[in-house]
C-alpha cells in the first residue's frame, strides 16, 4: 500500500468514527459562537459602540467571560478537529473526474488552513496572549510590498480574498451549502436554508471588503490600509448610510453564526 493509499484509509477510519464525527460538529457549534460574538461586534460599532470585530475580538470576549479559558480550549480542539474532518474530506476520492477531484481536495484543505488559523488565535487566548489579525494582515502587508514584485503578490492576495468573498455571496444565493447538508422538512428547512442565504452573503461581502482593502494597500503602498476583517467592517461604516450597511452585515454574521448551529445538527457526515 503506497502512501496516498494508506492517508486515504486513515482519512475513511477518521470519517467512520463516531467519536470525531462529534469533534468535528463541536467545530460548527464553534464557528456558530464565534460569529454570533463578530455579529454582534459589528452591530455595537455600527451603534456608536467599540470592539473588534473579527476572530481576536471575539476571542478576547471570551477569554474575559467566567470560564472563557476552558471555551478556548474546546474551540481549539473543535477547530482542530474540523480542520482534520476537511482534510480527511479531501483525501477521500469522491469524483472520478481529475479536475474536480483537484478542485474539490483545493477547497477542503483551503477550508482546513482557515480552521488551523482560527484554533491557533483560540489557543494563544486559552494560554492568555492575545492576537489582533490587523496586526497580522498590516505585517504580511508590508513583507510582501518588500518583496521583489511585492505589489502584485499583493494584488493577488486581495484577489484571492475577494474570490473567496464573492464565492461565499454565490454560495448564498444558490443556495449550493445545502447539498451537504441532510435538512428536515417544513418550515424548519425553510428557516434554516435563509439563515444561510442570508448569512453566506453577509460574510461574503465582510471578506469581499476585506480582499478590497489588500488590493489597495498594494496600490497606495500603505500597508496599514490592510487590516483584516475588522477593518473592513469599519470600511463598510466609512461608506454612504454606512451604518445601515455595517449593521445588516452584522446581523447577517449574526445569522450566519445561528445556521453553523443548524450545520452541526444536520451536517452530512
Amino acid at each position: 500500500m503506497n502512501t496516498t493509499d494508506s492517508a486515504a484509509s486513515a482519512a475513511r477510519a477518521a470519517q467512520d468514527s463516531s467519536v470525531f464525527r462529534t469533534l468535528a460538529r463541536v467545530g460548527y457549534v464553534v464557528l456558530g459562537i464565534l460569529h454570533l460574538l463578530i455579529g454582534g461586534i459589528a452591530i455595537s460599532i455600527a451603534t456608536g459602540g467599540g470592539g473588534e470585530a473579527d476572530q481576536g475580538g471575539a476571542m478576547q470576549q471570551i477569554q474575559e467571560a467566567p470560564a472563557g479559558v476552558a471555551l478556548l480550549w474546546v474551540i481549539a480542539l473543535g477547530l482542530v478537529a474540523l480542520a482534520i474532518w476537511q482534510v480527511a474530506e479531501a483525501l477521500v476520492e469522491r469524483d472520478p473526474d481529475a479536475k474536480k477531484k483537484w478542485g474539490h481536495r483545493v477547497k477542503f484543505l483551503g477550508t482546513a488552513a482557515a480552521y488551523v488559523a482560527i484554533a491557533g488565535t483560540a489557543f494563544t487566548y486559552a494560554m492568555g496572549g492575545q492576537s489582533q489579525s490587523s496586526d497580522s494582515s498590516q505585517s504580511l502587508s508590508a513583507r510582501l510590498l518588500a518583496a521583489p514584485a511585492g505589489v502584485a503578490l499583493l494584488v493577488l492576495v486581495g484577489l484571492i480574498v475577494a474570490a473567496v468573498g464573492a464565492a461565499f455571496v454565490v454560495r448564498g444565493i444558490t443556495r449550493a451549502f445545502t447539498k451537504h447538508l441532510d435538512l428536515p422538512a417544513g418550515t424548519a428547512r425553510k428557516g434554516i436554508v435563509a439563515f444561510g442565504v442570508v448569512g453566506y452573503i453577509a460574510k461574503g461581502i465582510a471578506v469581499g471588503v476585506a480582499g478590497i482593502l489588500f488590493v489597495v494597500a498594494a496600490l497606495t503602498h500603505d500597508p496599514e490600509t490592510a487590516g483584516g476583517l475588522d477593518a473592513a467592517l469599519h470600511a463598510l461604516a466609512g461608506l454612504p448610510f454606512g451604518v445601515v450597511i455595517l449593521w445588516t452585515v452584522g446581523a447577517g454574521l449574526v445569522l450566519y453564526g445561528l445556521f453553523c448551529f443548524a450545520r452541526a445538527r444536520y451536517a452530512k457526515m
